[in-house]
């Protein structure tokens, strides 16, 4: 199998929201999926918020990572969160995950950054097994916090 990588255009916009539901899917999660394409669009391209790459099978896109840049007060420098990773399933088990956060972490050290980061759903063993035997470590004694939808209206309102 011959594996490249592209970064997204924005012609890719559909497959960037195909891949999401899919991977909400596989996460049990897909009712909470309210990106749309003109979301996507206007946020990763418009904006410049996100990044999405592309791994590339025989020139088939076979998974993606969508991250952006974080900031490390105690490092002084950025990091790069990765928000999604990505393979679909008839290409899961060839190395194409770990070729992408291979990329990925060329790509922060090209970059001058601290650090990858991410997330990882408790449940999900076989990630949580391969993250570790690449070396991801997790992060003992931090607990996530979010604010979103109303909480996050009556906070800005108030």
């Amino acid at each position: 199998m011959d594996l490249s990588f592209r970064y997204a255009e924005r012609r890719d916009t559909a497959l960037i929201l195909k891949f999401i539901k899919e991977l909400a899917e596989y996460e049990k999660m897909l009712h909470e999926v309210v990106a749309t394409e003109e979301l996507l669009e206007d946020w990763i391209f418009n904006k410049q918020k996100a990044e999405v790459m592309f791994a590339m099978a025989d020139g088939k896109e076979a998974g993606f990572a969508l991250f952006f840049h974080n900031f490390s007060t105690f490092l002084g420098r950025a990091g790069i969160y990765l928000e999604d990773l990505y393979v679909n399933p008839e290409y899961r088990g060839c190395g194409i995950g770990k070729a992408l956060l291979k990329k990925l972490g060329k790509v922060a050290k090209e970059r001058g950054c601290g650090r990858l980061e991410w997330w990882c759903l408790d449940w999900n063993k076989p990630s949580i097994d391969f993250y570790r035997s690449m070396g991801a470590e997790p992060m003992e004694d931090w607990t996530v916090y979010r604010i979103a939808g109303e909480s996050l209206n009556k906070l800005a309102d108030d």
